[in-house]
């Protein structure tokens, strides 16, 4: 695949649409530690993914379907910038789920020292 302007704007928008994904896991993890007492950051994050897993799986998947079809009718540069658009948002919300939250347990517990 060629890296061209389009191409570029593609990873852009799978930089968004990523930081995106992950801010709003974080907004709910805030929440649920601002509405429990809950001591465990673990317990909060797997409560806040939890709660927020399927409005990602959806978006995600509403969005694939999107872009799909745009890989399988268009040809040349569209083409280039769906399938670069499929890779990214799978990898942003594998990246949002399970890459994001478990950094933050790693770096309360030994950056932090709260895991004590």
């Amino acid at each position: 695949m060629e890296v061209n302007l389009t191409t570029v704007a593609a990873i852009l928008t799978i930089v968004g649409y990523s930081i995106n994904d992950t801010i709003v896991v974080y907004d709910r993890i805030r929440e649920n530690i601002q509405k429990t007492q809950e001591r465990e950051l673990s317990k909060v994050i797997n409560t806040s993914i939890n709660e927020t897993l399927s409005r990602t799986l959806l978006t995600s998947f509403t969005t694939i379907l999107a872009i799909l079809a745009v890989a399988f009718f268009a040809r040349g540069t569209i083409q280039d910038f769906s399938i670069a658009m499929t890779v990214g948002i799978v990898v942003g919300t594998y990246s949002s789920i399970y890459v994001a939250s478990p950094l933050s347990v790693v770096l309360d517990k030994y950056v932090f020292r709260r895991g004590r």
